[in-house]
């Protein structure tokens, strides 16, 4: 376990994104704030189903909210970095 938490940076555009999202999906704000931990704890924890991307969105990262909505992201040093949030077909 990481004992330093990494450092979540958040797009302009996923904010706009997250917060529509969750207006929307109300019962989404548990599981998204849950998600937002994980990811400054160790992004790679095994329930976020966090994998490289490939194509156009080669050197970033997509990790699951739910079985549908992803998060788009980069990894530096100590930093997450979180691109943007939606549905599957929304953000690849």
């Amino acid at each position: 376990m990481n004992l330093n938490p990494m450092r979540l940076e958040l797009e302009k555009g996923f904010l706009k994104h997250a917060k529509k999202l969750l207006k929307k999906n109300p019962l989404l704000q548990q599981t998204y704030e849950e998600l937002l931990r994980k990811l400054s704890i160790n992004p790679f924890d095994p329930s976020l189903h966090t994998h490289a991307l490939s194509g156009g969105l080669k050197g970033k990262y997509a990790c699951s909210l739910t079985y549908d909505l992803r998060i788009i992201l980069n990894l530096y040093d100590d930093i997450v970095h979180l691109l943007d949030i939606g549905s599957h077909d929304e953000v690849y």
